[in-house]
């Protein structure tokens, strides 16, 4: 198993903060039955950290008809709304929730180049509630194809989630399935389509970041 570059920031200094706190529980509650409670809850919270920095090996199909999930998790919505930000027009979203036992690579939905990306400040609601689209913290990455095709992928910060992480640019040329992002410890990611998008999932649905076939294009050569 890899560890991603995130985690090896963050890996080591959890640790550390771990191994204070464990001595501190050493010294003073070793002869107590709780010690063994602590230390036990505080081996798992090592174990959950890895995990959640882990990097899976995925074998990508890239499709210019397909939209594929830009995150593993849970599509928890389906729906027409009015994208304000940069398209102003009429999108389908499809939204990914990301609890923190999802692997939390972003990968680019569609083949192209980066055209536009902002990052905004914002609040830090549950990602699963619709709300936090537009007020929690987030940074919208607008993909585009040769034939002109785009799709916005919008990565959303929830309650644990403190930093949203994106490693390509506007003038960034991207293939799809490939890394473009990570959110830690939990989070969203909005996919704006084409209204004449055809939708492969299912509310409820689980995903595979780079893998999962979320649409098909119909604007696509």
């Amino acid at each position: 198993m890899q560890i991603h570059n995130e985690g090896k920031k963050i890996i080591p200094v959890a640790f550390f903060v771990l191994a204070v706190i464990d001595a501190i529980i050493y010294f003073t509650l070793r002869d107590y039955l709780i010690f063994y409670v602590l230390m036990a809850a505080s081996l798992s919270l090592a174990v959950l950290v890895v995990f959640f920095f882990r990097v899976p090996q995925r074998e990508i199909v890239r499709n210019k008809k397909h939209v594929l999930a830009a995150a593993d998790g849970e599509i928890v919505e389906i729906i027409k709304v009015y994208e304000k930000e940069y398209f102003k027009d009429e999108r389908l979203q499809v939204s990914i929730f990301m609890s923190v036992f999802n692997v939390h690579q972003n990968r680019a939905p569609i083949g192209g180049e980066v055209v536009y990306q902002h990052h905004k400040r914002g609040a830090y609601y549950p990602a699963f509630v619709k709300k936090s689209s537009e007020l929690n913290e987030r940074c919208s990455t607008v993909f585009k194809m040769d034939d002109g095709t785009e799709v916005l992928s919008r990565q959303i910060a929830g309650t644990v989630a403190q930093r949203i992480v994106t490693y390509k640019k506007p003038g960034h040329k991207i293939e799809q399935g490939d890394e473009y992002g990570f959110i830690r410890f939990g989070s969203r990611v909005d996919l704006f389509l084409p209204l004449d998008s055809e939708v492969q999932v299912k509310l409820h649905q689980k995903t595979v970041g780079g893998q999962t076939v979320v649409a098909l294009l119909n604007h696509s050569k």
